[in-house]
């Protein structure tokens, strides 16, 4: 007689949540997402969204988690357009002074950057190609094939983990910085980014230019608009733009990318990524019932949320049923 499959309550409606519900959900578990923001409001949506690791350790969990997302990620853009998921090719901008970023180099088909490739002053440079997703349509494409298989949606904020814990139920935590206050977790910190939107631009090439002179600055074209970025201030809160960093943000980007010219100029966001000093992925039995952790993912949620999903399925289908549960026993850390 086959053992019934828990069902999953996921907390949380970004891009590790969504993905997770949904690899929940293929796997025949009843699944059930509980968050107090639609997807659109996350920090996902306003993420570049591009497949690069960044901003997130520890590199033995990283570099597994993110082949396995290039993979479902390059299989979408192959074979469901309407995702919002393309695969394009693009530059990684190395300077004089720098270590060069390392993933560029796990990318198949990478290959050394030409002379008239490079920005000025760039001593290098790397050219790969890889997956990059409008979030204004990946977000809701998950969401969709999450429904399309039974998933529930309860749009409420979650104050304590007893809340959501029901008997035979795995909770899978996955609010990014909202986890403070639903776990004994304090080393979360925001990490704020501020992008820049453009639109109608006849940009095809991303580029990343990690040590530019001006800050840190990219360039990532996506079905309707341009992004461009971007800071990375750790300990920073405040969700408004700021004028300045606007102007540094669109005067760096358009030395790298003179085609941003043309277009037009269609306001700044701000997120505030879940920094933590590792990505913590842990199943422990709690007071209420198994309880799996998945947050601190940094700039990396969606370069890694593939991989994270499956491995949370693992920890699923390892976790204690409550009535065997002991509280704050670590049964399986990643």
């Amino acid at each position: 007689m086959n053992t019934p499959l828990p069902a999953v309550v996921v907390v949380g409606a970004g891009v590790i949540g969504l993905t997770t519900a949904l690899v929940a959900a293929r796997a025949g578990h009843s699944v059930t997402v509980v968050a107090a923001e639609g997807p659109e409001e996350t920090v996902s949506s306003v993420a570049a969204a591009i497949w690069a690791p960044y901003h997130a350790e520890p590199a033995s969990w990283i570099e597994p988690w993110a082949a396995t997302t290039f993979e479902a990620l390059a299989e979408i853009a192959a074979t469901t357009p309407d995702a919002g998921v393309q695969m394009r090719e693009g530059v990684v901008v190395h300077r004089a002074g720098t270590a060069p970023l390392p993933w560029p180099a796990t990318v198949a088909g990478n290959r050394h950057a030409r002379a008239d490739e490079l920005p000025d002053g760039a001593t290098g440079g790397m050219v790969c190609t890889v997956p990059i997703a409008t979030m204004s349509m990946y977000l809701p494409w998950l969401q969709q094939q999450c429904t399309s298989l039974g998933v529930t949606w309860e749009w409420r904020a979650v104050q304590s983990l007893a809340e959501v814990a029901r008997e035979d139920t795995v909770v899978v935590l996955a609010t990014g910085l909202q986890s403070h206050g639903l776990h004994h977790d304090d080393g979360l910190y925001p990490v704020r980014g501020q992008v820049a939107r453009v639109g109608n631009t006849s940009v095809k090439q991303w580029i990343i230019d990690d040590a530019n002179p001006a800050g840190s600055t990219y360039v990532i074209p996506r079905v309707d608009e341009v992004i461009c970025g971007g800071t990375a201030e750790i300990g920073a809160t405040s969700l408004l733009p700021e004028r300045a960093t606007e102007h540094r943000i669109l005067d760096a980007a358009l030395k790298l990318s003179p085609a941003l010219a043309g277009g037009k100029f269609l306001g700044s966001r701000v997120g505030l990524r879940p920094g933590r000093h590792l990505i913590r992925l842990e199943l422990r039995d709690e007071e209420d019932g198994p309880v799996i952790h998945s947050y601190g993912h940094g700039g990396s949620g969606v370069t890694v949320s593939w991989g994270v999903a499956y491995a949370t399925l693992a920890l699923i289908g390892k976790a204690a049923p409550p009535s065997s549960s002991q509280q704050g026993t670590v049964t399986r850390p990643l």
